[in-house]
């Protein structure tokens, strides 16, 4: 946008507290996220975008069409400078506009605007009369303050009413209405004259203050000035008290009263006030209770500010914030509805359980703007001594309080978010159990009364809303786990870490190195080839991890000009930038022999094939098992070997099963392997391989096994459909009962793969190698036969 056209829409910039009056320039200092916000949302448009107004007690935000003002200013972003915890904007700010239609953006606007610029109906002599009086009382303001005389000298500068007011206007005490009203007035006559009234205003109550001031100077008699040396002095002893390693005098008592403590807390409170007061100048218990007191008044006692919660606006939040999880959304949506009908009482703890990197404690950040509170995070990985938290009683030396509580302490509030990360790695040893202790903290009908020893009075916790997070359920205590809600967020799916990288990790690396998009650009093979042969994990910390590897070379080659920007780093380039591949991709062969079966296979980084290998040779009659099988697959091998003999060996009487050895082999032999779901794999490997029968090279198998011949349900269905589909697998062999699982699978894999449920193993043959086989009869004996028969 060159120049300014009415009928463009523009990004709105909602400007909390801030009324901009046109014709003139600004430097605005603003919170640096939105800063960056702003200056991202404004350069498409060749940074122009429209700024108005929100109006007073809106929250910050999240803005609904009927909290912003329709009159505002149309503005160009001259520059922007990042500081450490700000962002400077100089803004041109050129016109009055007015708003003609707001199109919702995500949660901003963008907006068609018209332009209604001043209306001139004052002539050049009133207006030069105008400015001589304006002149002479910025000139007369300006007498009583300090260095004013270079803005006394600008002013005088200027030649233009309308930008005599706009330099002026901003260091007028006006509130939020009269700003607006005065950016509304159209008429440069009316302006004028509001503005002079206003001026003269406040030069009559700078006056005014002045000679009070001056007033009670002459009028302090004899008797406040000595107050005011007593008070002098008992500062400067208090001072004196601090560097010699004591603390000033604290009002315990008023402190106490603003506390708005329950009575009996306040009851104990008073008591140590009084304790203290009796203390001798050189107690050895005085700091003790100044630091107890100190936690007492801090803590947050009273009622917190409850805000309705915006289902739409945390639905839009999780959904702009975290790519898939639809499921895990879902649930915290419905856990938020319930607590809005509730009227926000807490009732229930969640439990976010899932592998490293897969956004739990992002999602408690997110849950927690959401609901506009305090976040607190503490992590409980390695702690093993109870009064970690529930602190340590006051009689020991050098005796703190617990980490919930100073977790309560630093929110300042009595409902924040308060996330607990890594509880599965909690500790015992012979200070105590930390698990146990949680217990009560995370217990909805217990913690309205939580007890730190270094407190010694209740604590309400009720109001909290605790998220922990986990990476496995194994290492929590049942009855912890019990107090729980349990959420589980599995791995990412390539798809979805090729979305999060687009959409998230790439403008985090940019950032982070000091890049953005006109310097250094993805492609998106070369994304989804760093996705699946660089990285091998069940979230996206290595991802985030190789992306910035590869915005680090690029670095030294923009700041060095050896490339052209901006610099495209395709598939082809990464073995320059990253060296080889790190992931090796399992395939599905083309041809497999007799006794060579697919199977699939579950890990805390997603799914994968594995290859069964089987054979004969003269023996005794042995199982050997080799590459790392555990005892769960050990025990699925032999009783595979069971079932083949009982079901196939009246068919295959030319094997000799005592006179030869069987040898079954796993590769990947430095990769320990076990679980419950390769007895339906290492079943068809030993028919394969008695049968001399090949077993499709595209289809691949998953299941448990039982010696009466039954196929049970696994976990991990849907990790193990997509490493078969990555695999070039056609055909997959489940238990019936997993048909359910598939719904968690992705439309577009469903629709390019064959699914075999099976019952029984005589399913599985047929199945495999298409030898159909009799299903035997089990008998069911009644109790009377079994225990009548004993003697016969």
């Amino acid at each position: 946008m060159n120049e300014i056209n009415a009928n463009e829409e523009l990004s709105v910039l909602v400007l909390p507290d801030m009324v901009l009056l046109h014709e003139t320039n600004m430097n605005l200092k603003i919170g640096k996220k939105h800063g960056s916000e702003v200056h991202n949302r404004v350069k498409d448009d060749d940074y122009y975008g429209i700024a108005v107004a929100s109006k007073e007690g809106t929250p910050a935000r999240y803005y609904a069409e009927s909290d912003i003002y329709k009159i505002g200013t149309l503005i160009r972003v001259e520059n922007a400078k990042e500081m450490r915890d700000f962002c400077h904007l100089k803004v041109e700010i050129l016109e009055r506009v007015q708003i003609t239609e707001l199109i919702p953006d995500g949660i901003n606007y963008r907006a068609k605007y018209e332009l209604i610029p001043d209306e001139i109906d004052i002539d050049p002599e009133d207006q030069a009369e105008m400015m001589k009086h304006v002149r002479y009382l910025v000139s007369e303001i300006s007498e009583n303050f300090k260095d004013s005389q270079s803005f006394v000298d600008q002013m005088n500068q200027l030649d233009d009413l309308r930008k005599i007011i706009a330099n002026i206007y901003p260091y007028m005490r006006l509130t939020h209405e009269e700003k607006q009203t005065l950016l509304e007035t159209r008429s440069l006559k009316e302006k004028s004259l509001k503005f002079l009234e206003i001026l003269i205003e406040q030069k009559e109550s700078i006056k005014f203050q002045m000679e009070m001031a001056a007033k009670f100077n002459e009028e302090m008699n004899k008797k406040n000035r000595e107050n005011m040396l007593k008070e002098q002095l008992r500062v400067i002893q208090d001072e004196l008290t601090d560097s010699e390693g004591g603390h000033g005098k604290k009002d315990y008592r008023e402190l106490i009263e603003e506390a708005n403590m329950p009575s009996e807390v306040k009851e104990i409170a008073l008591e140590e006030v009084h304790k203290l007061e009796r203390q001798g100048p050189h107690s050895s218990e005085e700091n003790v209770i100044r630091n107890y007191l100190d936690l007492l008044t801090s803590l947050p006692w009273g009622e917190s500010q409850v805000k309705d919660i915006d289902i739409e606006a945390a639905r839009k939040i999780l959904n702009q914030e975290h790519y898939g999880l639809d499921k895990v959304k879902d649930r915290i949506i419905q856990h938020l509805t319930v607590m809005k009908l509730k009227q926000n009482k807490q009732g229930s703890i969640l439990l976010l359980v899932g592998p490293p990197g897969t956004g739990k404690t992002s999602l408690g950040k997110s849950i927690a703007e959401a609901l506009e509170r305090e976040y607190v995070r503490i992590s409980l990985g390695g702690v093993k001594d109870e009064s970690e938290i529930r602190g340590h009683r006051r009689t020991y030396v050098g005796a703190l309080p617990g980490r919930i509580i100073k977790g309560m302490k630093r929110a300042g509030t009595r409902n924040p978010v308060f996330i607990m990360d890594e509880v599965d790695k909690l500790m015992a040893s012979y200070s105590g159990d930390p698990a146990s202790a949680l217990l009560e903290v995370l217990d909805p009908e217990q913690n309205n009364t939580f007890s730190d020893h270094y407190l010694e009075v209740p604590y309400d916790l009720s109001d909290v809303f605790f998220i922990a997070t986990a990476n496995s359920l194994k290492g929590i205590p049942g009855p912890l786990r019990d107090r729980m809600e349990i959420i589980e967020i599995g791995s990412y799916t390539s798809h979805e870490k090729f979305h999060i990288a687009r959409n998230h990790l790439i403008d985090e690396v940019l950032e982070d190195n000091g890049l953005d998009e006109t310097q250094l650009q993805f492609d998106d093979g070369a994304v989804k080839t760093i996705i699946e042969k660089y990285t091998r994990e069940a979230g996206v910390r290595g991802l985030k991890r190789q992306l910035a590897t590869v915005a680090r070379v690029a670095t030294e080659k923009i700041v060095l000009g050896k490339v052209d920007l901006p610099y495209l780093v395709k598939e082809d380039m990464l073995y320059d930038l990253l060296g080889h591949e790190l992931i090796q991709v399992h395939l599905a062969g083309q041809k497999n022999p007799p006794g060579v079966v697919t199977g699939l296979a579950w890990t805390p980084v997603g799914g994968d094939i594995l290859f069964i290998e089987g054979a004969f040779m003269p023996g005794t009659g042995k199982l050997l098992l080799t590459g790392q099988l555990g005892d769960v697959m050990k025990e699925s091998a032999k009783i595979s070997q069971s079932l083949i003999r009982s079901r196939l060996a009246f068919n295959l009487k030319q094997v000799e099963f005592d006179k030869q050895d069987l040898h079954i082999h796993v590769p990947s032999g430095a990769i320990p392997k076990d679980g419950p779901s390769a007895g339906v794999a290492l079943l068809t490997t030993i028919a394969s391989l008695v049968t001399g029968l090949k077993v499709d090279p595209k289809l691949a198998m998953t299941g448990e096994i039982s010696l009466r011949g039954a196929v049970l349900p696994v976990g991990g269905i849907k990790e193990k459909i997509l490493a078969a589909h990555r695999a070039g697998i056609k055909k997959v062999i489940l238990p019936e009962e997993n048909l359910k699982d598939l719904d968690d699978v992705p439309d577009d894999v469903k629709k390019e793969m064959e699914f075999l449920p099976v019952k029984t193993v005589e399913d599985v043959i047929k199945e495999t190698i298409g030898i159909e086989l009799p299903k035997p009869l089990l008998m069911e004996m009644s109790t009377d036969t079994l225990t009548g028969g004993a003697g016969t």
